[in-house]
């Protein structure tokens, strides 16, 4: 086997098993992986006892009556929770006079330091009509269960830490109910028109 064709194979197998985690993860999270049986849709989603960014209790019902993108994340984060929050944002303006008619949640997966305070001023650099949540961390573990949400804190020194955890967007529908990932990877005039559909 010739140089060339070793460093082929080599390149090959990092992919294959790049889509081979991607998949496992994406399975996980839609509740379609393991099991033997059936999880489907509704293996996503479901009660949650919260605080939004003004110190006001959020529930699943405050997710009812309008379709609404729920995004796991943390304020911390460098890059993926700005960018996702930002395109959330934009699909929200997108809608124009129907922006009222779509919900946005971001659900903290880092309770530690993520207080209601921090989270308002996190939030005012995107679409105001976003809303974040936050709780101890036992009510968080319940909402990342109920979601399938995959978050673990990485040490990155004696006192600091990241966050390693699952980025999809979740659509839920006007009854709270879980429809897809959300694909925030095409114009925002586009995803707007998907979300319409849902109004």
């Amino acid at each position: 086997m010739t140089a060339k064709s070793s460093h082929v194979l080599i390149v090959l197998a990092a992919f294959l098993t790049g889509l081979a985690i991607f998949l496992g993860v994406f399975l996980y999270a839609t509740g379609q992986f393991g099991g033997g049986g059936v999880a489907g849709p509704s293996a996503i989603g479901g009660p949650f006892n919260l605080v939004d960014q003004n110190g006001k209790r959020i529930t699943e019902a405050d997710l009812q009556g309008k379709p609404t993108l729920v995004f796991f994340g943390y304020t911390h984060c460098p890059d993926v929770c700005p960018a996702t929050l930002f395109d959330v944002s934009e699909v929200l303006r997108s809608l124009g006079k129907d922006g009222d008619r779509a919900g946005a949640l971001f659900v903290t997966v880092d309770p530690d330091r993520d207080t209601a305070p921090v989270l308002k001023d996190y939030l005012s650099s995107f679409d105001p009509r976003l809303r974040a949540a936050t709780g101890d961390q036992k009510s968080i573990d319940a909402v990342e269960k109920a979601y399938r949400v995959y978050a673990k804190k990485v040490p990155t020194d004696k006192t600091d830490y990241t966050m390693d955890h699952t980025a999809l967007v979740y659509l839920m529908d006007k009854q709270g109910r879980f429809v897809a990932p959300f694909s925030l990877k095409r114009r925002p005039e586009e995803a707007a028109a998907d979300l319409r559909k849902y109004f």
